[in-house]
């Protein structure tokens, strides 16, 4: 069967390890398990664990301890997986059939619009876009896009690449689109958690509407990728359906991920966690910003509200995967194209992990725009 390739991930995959700088990623620097564990008794109980197959849905302890993150939810609308890509991945296989349509947001991660081109009929998008110093959802775009053959409505929220928080007014009107059209909601929450210039965790959309499914993980507001620990949190009619599809992905997550998540989710350690990245992205993000500023002859942005990433449009005469391949070959740094996000001229930067490396990189990238100008 044919499937669209998934441009930015083969990118990374191919590229992040022989790079000098990967500035690609839209994490934090991640956490070690001596920092997750508090004590030597922790460590001494993961040490014991036998290495046997967990519950196929993960620990009970561990989904009370997810499904207390979500007002409203238990442990039975929680179905841990590998990854936030393999919930996104099994949920959007569980709901759409040939004949259906995906309602996908743009700018996005794009696994999404590629499923709903492999499980559907395809994908019709509807974007955010520039409004002063914010992003904004096309309401009108929105309303056009979902239609009678609109089996599911994709969000990304906080979204990847702009960082743009939800406003109360636009989660009511997504929610709003999708129960006109009797459509699944289905929110990618991931950055949920990395607030930047706030403390305050941005709201869930989990809740709002009973046909919402939220799929979220440990690997970028937690700084656990390596945990490879996602989840759905979705009504019981579609539990079942999930977990169907997961005997034929993954199975189970794996045992230690699993100890190790049920640790980070608990409420003192979640709350420590997210503190920990929020600090980071406070304290990181003015001098990515500064940098751009030097450039405001080339580079347009919004302060992202949430995530370890921030999307700048340029005014430069080359496409944005062309100038992303030229940084790559000679300077050895990676950038994401907005081409591989649904967008056009623009670069997605990553300033989640060691700021003085990441600096070191874009002067580099310096270089480029300086031959370009010339």
């Amino acid at each position: 069967m044919d499937i669209d390739l998934f441009e930015m991930e083969r990118m990374q995959s191919l590229h992040f390890h022989e790079v000098d700088f990967d500035l690609s990623e839209s994490g934090v620097v991640p956490l070690a398990i001596a920092e997750l564990l508090d004590d030597d008794a922790g460590a001494d109980e993961l040490l014991a664990t036998k290495l046997a197959y967990p519950l196929s849905e993960g620990s009970a302890l561990t989904r009370e301890r997810i499904a207390a993150w979500y007002p409203g939810a238990t442990a039975d609308n929680v179905t841990v997986v590998n990854g936030g890509s393999e919930a996104n991945h099994l949920t959007l296989w569980a709901l759409l059939e040939p004949g259906d349509r995906l309602a996908f947001m743009v700018p996005n991660y794009m696994q999404g619009w590629g499923l709903g081109r492999h499980y559907g009929d395809g994908s019709d998008v509807f974007h955010l876009t520039p409004s002063g110093d914010r992003w904004a959802l096309d309401l009108d775009e929105l309303n056009r896009c979902v239609t009678g053959n609109t089996k599911a409505v994709m969000v990304c929220n906080p979204n990847n690449p702009t960082g743009h928080v939800m406003t109360e007014s636009e989660m009511s009107v997504v929610v709003d689109v999708a129960r006109r059209a009797n459509a699944w909601l289905v929110v990618d929450e991931v950055y949920r958690g990395a607030e930047v210039g706030s403390d305050e965790t941005s709201p869930s959309f989990w809740g709002h509407y009973d046909k919402t499914v939220v799929t979220a993980g440990l690997s970028k507001a937690f700084g656990l990728p390596g945990l490879r620990i996602g989840w759905t949190i979705s009504p019981p009619e579609l539990v079942r359906e999930i977990r169907l599809r997961h005997d034929y992905t993954t199975l189970t997550p794996g045992m230690v991920s699993d100890r190790l998540a049920a640790v980070a989710m608990e409420p003192d350690k979640r709350e420590w966690i997210l503190g920990r990245t929020r600090a980071i992205l406070s304290r990181q993000w003015p001098r990515l910003e500064g940098w751009l500023q030097t450039h405001g002859d080339v580079f347009r942005f919004v302060q992202p509200e949430a995530g370890a990433i921030v999307y700048a449009e340029y005014d430069l005469p080359i496409d944005s995967k062309a100038l992303v391949d030229r940084i790559r070959e000679e300077k050895s740094v990676l950038l994401v194209p907005g081409d591989m996000l649904g967008l056009g001229r623009g670069l997605r930067f990553g300033y989640g992990y060691d700021i003085e490396r990441t600096l070191e990189g874009l002067a580099r990238v310096d270089e480029v725009l300086a031959d370009i100008g010339a």
